[in-house]
């Protein structure tokens, strides 16, 4: 297992897209040393930031990483990592494991923004919070989370699984605005709450949320009153209200809202 920790707290954000089981696979502990990140505008050898160490092999044989320290400004954790696992015992910067296609990411303490952004597989386990755009493309890109699957035990910022094209969000807490907007297909589950404009120009996929929804866009239709929903071999209790959406996109996203969390949707029970 490799062993990072930071020699001292960053003040300025930390380009490190080599910290990958990717990249600690191939290269020599010499050789991961003298990987250049940038601190700021200024390029750094890794040693000078961080103290890494080699313990040996994982009893899985598999490429292993843990961090610890100040690492809420160290962006790019993961970057494209296809196989391997990283623990990170702290709050992680912005864009951890965006692009992965392989691979495991736990973090101990809180994720930055861009969470998994554009994930095509593996997993990210956050037991904190995270910040806006999880599993979401860059500005400009419509290719969100494809395959993969994200477990945040917190809560969600903004937009989060905006483009989603596949896989799972887990969300335990609650989530902020535009909560699936773009959604193209996958899963979202959310045990908490959900701000406004859930689903918001919605094609397909589907969006579970267990707790309070203060209001539903316009553009959803109440289809049916569902005992449960089912997530692969999962069965959520319900009853929930499911909505088809959005109409304004000719969308048939699923919205699954609990019936006991939210007595003021009760009016559209008519429409049945």
């Amino acid at each position: 297992m490799f062993i990072l920790r930071s020699r001292y707290n960053f003040t300025v954000p930390v380009e490190a897209e080599c910290i990958t089981c990717d990249v600690f696979s191939v290269k020599s502990l010499e050789e991961i040393r003298s990987l250049l990140v940038w601190e700021g505008n200024r390029q750094r050898r890794l040693d000078e930031l961080f103290e890494v160490e080699y313990t040996g092999k994982d009893k899985d044989d598999e490429t292993a990483m843990k961090m610890s320290g100040d690492l809420s400004k160290v962006r790019r954790i993961g970057n494209g990592m296809t196989h391997g696992k990283i623990i990170i015992e702290a709050n992680a910067g912005s864009n951890l494991g965006a692009n992965m296609t392989g691979g495991s990411l736990l973090v101990y303490g809180n994720a930055g923004s861009w969470l998994g952004s554009s994930m095509r597989g593996g997993k990210i386990e956050v037991m904190g919070n995270a910040g806006d755009y999880v599993a979401a493309p860059y500005r400009g890109s419509t290719e969100g989370m494809r395959r993969g699957e994200i477990i945040i035990h917190g809560d969600v910022g903004n937009e989060s699984g905006n483009f989603m094209r596949g896989g799972f969000i887990k969300i335990g807490g609650n989530a902020s605005q535009f909560l699936g907007i773009h959604m193209r297909d996958g899963t979202i589950l959310v045990n908490g709450n959900s701000d406004r404009r859930v689903g918001a120009e919605m094609v397909n996929g589907r969006i579970i949320v267990c707790g309070h929804v203060s209001e539903i866009l316009p553009t959803f239709a109440i289809d049916d009153l569902r005992p449960s929903v089912k997530i692969d071999s999962e069965r959520i209790n319900g009853p929930f209200y499911r909505f088809v959406g959005d109409l304004a996109e000719e969308g048939e996203g699923k919205l699954f809202i609990s019936k006991p969390s939210n007595p003021h949707l009760g009016f559209y029970e008519q429409y049945l």
